[in-house]
């Protein structure tokens, strides 16, 4: 990907290439589990660390007398966002000293993540509760956070999965430089694509959530994680390999 006056030129292969459309994929995953986690809990953002941020800072203020105690969310935000860390820190580890040749090894670990979580809610709290409780939901968002490790380019995330304000921001500037003739089609089209495939994830999501219990979807998206792993390795991995 090169860089000149008009800004990044993109690629037909970098926006709807092989990787794009697993981009788009591992997108409606996160989506996916980032809706079942807010359905199914007390409104726990798994994907959406602006929101966590935002309330780990505003929980300290009571701003009127029907609100919750002042402060109270804002523990339960700084423990996700410090998960969501802890899984950033994991893959990218992994990536360093195990994934060298296996890119989208975080996958893997995402996958352990939701199925850990749904293991865990099942045992403690039954196959058909509800609700998804704090300590798996900080389990899924360790494993967004290592998903967001997915695509790396020069040692730094190419493709953050859910971090879709950034997704946005790259399809307007993609709009725009095509729009002024500083660009073309490829420019916006990837990240409109990883934006459809978060939103699809998404009512997916609350499809199932609507009549399957929370950690039945969670088991749900850790399956398709396995074999979406599955299939990077098959059609990514293995080249990168044997080549």
């Amino acid at each position: 990907m090169g860089r000149g006056e008009t800004g990044p030129v993109v690629s037909k292969h970098d926006a709807v290439g092989s990787d794009a459309r697993l981009s788009w994929l591992l997108a409606g995953v996160a989506g996916m589990v980032g809706a079942v986690a807010f359905l199914h809990s007390a409104g726990y953002f798994v994907t959406f660390m602006t929101g966590n941020t935002e309330r780990a800072v505003v929980s300290w203020f009571k701003v009127s007398d029907t609100q919750k105690v002042a402060g109270a969310g804002a523990l339960a935000a700084i423990a996700l966002i410090a998960a969501f860390i802890v899984g950033v820190s994991a893959a990218s580890y992994c990536r360093r000293r195990f994934w060298k040749h296996h890119p989208h090894g975080p996958t893997v670990l995402t996958t352990a993540g939701l199925l850990i979580a749904a293991a865990v809610d099942f045992v403690f709290h039954g196959f058909d509760d509800s609700e998804v409780r704090f300590v798996p939901v900080l389990i899924i968002t360790a494993a967004i956070g290592a998903l967001n490790t997915s695509f790396v380019k020069n040692g730094e995330v190419s493709v953050p999965l859910s971090y879709v304000t950034g997704t946005l921001v790259k399809f307007g500037q993609g709009v725009e430089r095509h729009a002024t003739g500083g660009g073309t089609v490829f420019d916006w089209l990837g990240y409109a694509l990883v934006y459809v495939g978060f939103l699809l994830g998404a009512a997916v999501g609350s499809t199932l959530s609507s009549f399957l219990s929370g950690p039945q979807v969670i088991l749900a998206a850790g399956l398709l994680c396995g074999a979406t792993a599955v299939v990077t390795f098959v059609h990514s991995d293995r080249k990168a390999i044997l080549g």
